[in-house]
């Protein structure tokens, strides 16, 4: 039996972990950015425990999803409801600020995902 992962298409594991370490190293900071936002000044130790766990959902979506809408969203859910427990077990916040900071984290991450998109997107379409 052959995973995706397994696969050639699919990358080395090197550039799979490189992915998964990127990923999760963008989500810590814009999990830092909206959980400063909310709260004021806390340790940014905890966003780098927070950034991974929508990371990992991610990537086991992407690679068992095999373009079914109904898995992508559902994993998108997960991601959110996991990012929203690991919100609220580090910050000891109540349910309703952990709900609105996580909100904030994705909004944060969207826009800034598309910026930076964006930014590549261009200098990668640069003559020369």
């Amino acid at each position: 039996m052959t995973l995706p992962l397994q696969s050639t298409a699919a990358g080395s594991p090197l550039a799979i972990a490189g992915t998964f370490a990127s990923f999760a190293l963008f989500l810590s900071i814009t999990a830092h950015i909206a959980a400063r936002n909310v709260l004021g000044d806390v340790p940014v130790r905890n966003a780098f425990v927070v950034g991974p766990v929508p990371a990992a959902i991610s990537v086991l979506v992407a690679t068992f999803a095999r373009d079914s809408s109904a898995i992508l969203f559902a994993g998108l859910v997960v991601a959110l409801v996991l990012d929203g427990a690991a919100i609220r077990a580090l910050y000891s916040e109540s349910t309703r600020l952990s709900a609105y900071i996580t909100v904030i984290h994705f909004v944060v991450s969207v826009i800034l995902g598309t910026i930076v998109f964006g930014i590549l997107a261009l200098a990668g379409s640069a003559p020369g």
